[in-house]
């Protein structure tokens, strides 16, 4: 196993996944859409907050240990579901969900994934993972594939409501990302620079949307695919739908996208169990509010009738800390560990859970707290956080 004890921080890990992941697919997860204004304002926006530090408390028996919809988490951060996974690192969602399990959270497992779910039962031992769900207009597939995500033993199905049309990413466009991906001179260029990606993905036959392609009627290779995810995604989804998912699946339902607070109050009564606050990384409306902003307005407005969740823009233990502060039962973390998958694989992974997990806890002691389920907005700087 490589030694990466003097990587100490996410930042350590994005910079070397630069360097070893193809252009077109490290410009694909880390990128926003349009200007890229809320895709960094996630990010900045956790830097204006700020920490009360306490002194003179027993800091002995620390905790990071909590729950997310009853199950116990070494910490509240789940690895978030993303889109083409397997292309930052060859096999890379069973690589991601490998480290998950060994360290304690939650995987997910984006129905746009490179390993199917099958692919990542098997190579989990069949432990328990989450399923993410988008609403396709083929509906009779949507049933194949919750039916599909029960077989594999997935414990909650995770429907993302914000991409019924998609955003414009202009760095997708530039580099040709597209299925199957444009060969232009640049790419086949960039990928000589990339012999260890380019290694992994000859090793391995996980190479297209594993949980598309046999499965949906006439998409048997990439080029069909194309055709088919063009004209897929379901722009009349309403929560109609919700309900009639959600007594398909009939397990744990947790709703990602919502950034308003009468659509958190929606999801409430919908039934669903949790609320992820996300605005897709800020690849989906540029020029709306950082998830972290949103935050306070929605849990204020759901109280304790559903749990509320947040993911964008988390970088480091802090981050964590602050979303919790502010009222965040549990976080998601996509880049965070997409940057130390395409860095190390599996280790890379665990690595960048260990550095958040460290920050999470030494911070929360600076804070004068010992349990992250003590944790409240009372450890932070008046004037400086968002508030309802």
């Amino acid at each position: 196993m490589p030694d990466l004890s003097t990587i100490t921080c996410i930042e350590d890990l994005r910079r070397i996944a630069r360097r070893r992941v193809p252009r077109m697919f490290y410009d694909y997860a880390d990128s926003g859409s349009y200007t890229e204004s809320t895709y960094r304002a996630n990010e900045a926006d956790f830097q204006r907050i700020l920490l009360r530090q306490r002194v003179a408390v027993n800091l002995e028996g620390r905790s990071t240990r909590s729950t997310m919809l009853g199950e116990p988490v070494a910490m509240p951060v789940a690895l978030a579901p993303t889109g083409l996974t397997g292309m930052q690192h060859a096999d890379g969602e069973i690589l991601a969900a490998r480290a998950a399990k060994a360290f304690g959270v939650p995987f997910t497992l984006s129905t746009m994934s490179i390993c199917s779910l099958e692919d990542v039962a098997e190579h989990t031992g069949r432990h328990p993972f989450w399923f993410q769900l988008y609403v396709m207009r083929d509906r009779d597939f949507i049933e194949r594939l919750i039916e599909r995500a029960r077989a594999a033993n997935c414990s909650a199905l995770v429907l993302t409501l914000d991409l019924q049309i998609l955003g414009q990413r202009h760095k997708d466009i530039k580099n040709g990302l597209s299925t199957p991906p444009k060969p232009t001179l640049a790419n086949l260029l960039n990928l000589a620079t990339k012999p260890r990606w380019c290694l992994g993905m000859l090793g391995t036959r996980r190479r297209s949307f594993g949980n598309i392609v046999g499965h949906a009627k006439g998409v048997g290779d990439m080029r069909s695919l194309a055709s088919w995810t063009a004209e897929q995604f379901d722009p009349r989804l309403n929560w109609a739908d919700v309900e009639w998912i959600k007594k398909r699946w009939g397990g744990k339902l947790v709703l990602k996208g919502i950034m308003d607070a009468e659509d958190a109050r929606l999801a409430a009564q919908s039934g669903a169990d949790a609320l992820i606050v996300s605005n897709h990384g800020g690849r989906q409306l540029d020029g709306a509010p950082s998830s972290i902003q949103a935050l306070p307005a929605i849990a204020d407005a759901v109280g304790q009738r559903i749990e509320v969740w947040m993911d964008g823009g988390i970088r480091s233990g802090q981050d964590v800390l602050k979303a919790r502060a502010l009222g965040a039962r549990g976080t998601l973390i996509g880049r965070s560990f997409l940057y130390g998958l395409g860095a190390f694989g599996e280790a890379g992974v665990r690595r960048a859970l260990e550095i958040i997990q460290k920050e999470l806890d030494i911070t929360m002691a600076f804070c004068g707290r010992t349990q992250i389920d003590q944790v409240d907005h009372s450890i932070l700087l008046p004037g400086t956080y968002p508030t309802p």
